[in-house]
């Protein structure tokens, strides 16, 4: 069995992608996209299709010249997930405009606006769908709506241990720390050396996650994301979920090197509940860790930038 084989035994993998044609080649159970994936796969000329047909559907539906923008670009995020599914048996995650990520009501109406999309147009059912929302308190108070509604989510951008208790105290159904990006700050800003695979302070982020988790009894799914290599992924072998570029999982399919799990759920659980984490105090612990701080920031800006972008690209083409 090469590695991709032997890792599906442990842990759910799940493709990071917005490229429809690389799916069934990794045979992934589910699939991420985010607006820069997004952004991406709608400028390759296979997918000019979908560009057309979200422009001309939304010209259909009329309004001010920036409403058919904004519907036209909600119809392609969910134009590239409803072509996705048809190759997947599980689910994708698409996600929320980023420029809402502080602002509850707004992400709702816009998680709802693209639940609808999928129902309505597509007649995809919202069980096969998660919202994207980046981990700002105000998004994880929108998942806690959304989940009371039955709409699934994964929140994203998700770097400080603040973030992912709240979210579990949120019963958000899924989250996604980002392994990669967190290595990449501590590697800018406190040593020139790579980390060895097991001090590796992203992989010991989500270990960390994962054994809060497991020992509370939390049901928040716990999906590894960014990678950067090979070591981290393996390093996190027996997570629930990991989502896992292309580029590595070809890596992972070439070589046939046996590979162990490295995460266990404790025997040891402690139900005993534990004190929700108020808006100041997770305000503050957030505050504490300042790769979080900065590295959440810097995703919301990418993320909102990258939809500005697929903004002018429907544009040029309307």
């Amino acid at each position: 069995m090469n590695q991709l084989e032997q890792l599906k035994k442990y842990t759910k993998v799940v493709i990071d992608s917005g490229d429809i044609e690389n799916i069934t080649h990794y045979t992934p159970y589910d699939a991420t996209t985010n607006p820069s994936l997004v952004l991406k796969a709608i400028q390759m000329k296979k997918y000019e299709y979908l560009l057309q047909k979200s422009i001309n559907y939304a010209k259909k539906k009329g309004g001010l010249k920036n409403q058919i923008v904004t519907n036209a670009t909600d119809k392609i995020i969910v134009s590239i997930g409803a072509e996705i599914l048809k190759k997947i048996p599980g689910v994708v995650s698409s996600e929320v405009d980023s420029r809402l990520s502080f602002n509850t009501e707004k992400s709702i109406k816009k998680a709802k606006k693209l639940i609808s999309l999928y129902e309505v147009e597509f007649g995809i059912d919202r069980s096969r769908i998660l919202i994207k929302l980046a981990s700002t308190w105000e998004c994880i108070q929108a998942a806690k709506k959304l989940e009371q509604e039955g709409i699934h989510c994964n929140l994203t951008l998700l770097f400080s241990f603040a973030q992912a208790r709240a979210c579990a105290e949120s019963k958000v159904f899924l989250i996604s720390p980002f392994v990669g990006r967190i290595s990449d700050w501590y590697s800018i800003n406190y040593s020139s050396n790579k980390y060895r695979s097991s001090l590796d302070p992203g992989v010991q982020s989500v270990k960390k996650i994962y054994e809060y988790y497991k020992k509370h009894d939390y049901k928040t799914i716990i999906m590894g994301a960014s990678f950067r290599n090979i070591k981290q992924v393996l390093s996190l072998s027996g997570c629930d979920c990991l989502t896992i570029s292309p580029e590595l999982l070809s890596i992972l399919q070439a070589k046939n090197k046996l590979i162990t799990k490295k995460l266990f759920i404790p025997k040891k659980i402690y139900a005993k509940p534990i004190k929700k984490l108020s808006h100041s105090e997770f305000l503050w612990l957030h505050n504490q860790d300042p790769m979080a701080v900065e590295k959440l920031s810097q995703g919301i800006r990418q993320f909102g930038t990258d939809q500005y972008l697929l903004e002018e690209i429907v544009t040029k083409n309307m």
